[in-house]
């Protein structure tokens, strides 16, 4: 029989698995539901936005989609196109050449969406990388401390053999059974993110293209 010391280090390792698998999940619900109702929220926001005439029109029909990536980067490009018409007081990082502040703003605003976007992606890399690992830990353990209890008790049979090293074996199995749906899912979110930031990119670089021609008009 595996000693009590070896059964306490099993036991916590399965339990350090079961908590892997509980924060995998709750990441996955979480991220899979954010990304839900960005990509709501960033279609209507373009059907608004781009059905409207002029800019003033549009920053009012945008409204209507608050909350979503594509309204804050518009956001943020707004307040540079205010600042830089004369609507606010303009600050030292609004003022000079109103596409090339609007260019650094809509930039740093992409940054940040970016990173709000992976939270959370790092723990699931991190539990599909080290779950495993952790799984194999516990059962090296275990069948170490079995074979030396094997070799006190001096008997080596199949009925001797098979409970310990079987028992020890279950770590590394739930340790799989935690890393594969981390992978696959920080693999899907992943590819889901680029995507977002792909149609952030897009519009902010139409964005800057309307406000360069709506400047050039004047």
């Amino acid at each position: 029989m595996v000693t009590d010391t070896s059964a306490l280090i099993i036991n916590v390792t399965l339990w350090v698995l079961i908590s892997f698998s509980v924060l995998t999940w709750t990441v996955i619900l979480l991220k899979g539901g954010q990304y839900w109702r960005h990509a709501v929220g960033n279609r209507l926001f373009e059907e608004k936005f781009w059905s409207a005439a002029s800019l003033d029109e549009a920053r009012l029909r945008m409204g209507e989609a608050g909350g979503c990536p594509l309204y804050r980067l518009a956001s943020a490009g707004f307040q540079v196109f205010d600042s830089g018409n004369g609507n606010g007081a303009a600050s030292l990082k609004h003022r000079g050449d109103l596409v090339a502040t609007l260019e650094r703003k809509l930039k740093r605003q992409l940054e940040r969406e970016s990173r709000l976007s992976d939270i959370g992606l790092t723990v699931l890399a991190s539990i599909g990388s080290t779950a495993p690992f952790v799984g194999l830990f516990g059962t090296v353990w275990g069948i170490m401390h079995a074979l030396q209890d094997i070799s006190r008790s001096g008997k080596a049979s199949l009925e001797v053999v098979a409970g310990p090293i079987g028992e020890a074996l279950i770590a590394t199995a739930i340790g799989i059974a935690v890393a594969v749906p981390a992978v696959l899912a920080y693999n899907f979110l992943m590819r889901r993110s680029r995507r977002k930031q792909q149609a952030l990119e897009i519009f902010a670089e139409d964005f800057l293209h309307l406000v360069a021609a709506e400047t050039a008009h004047r």
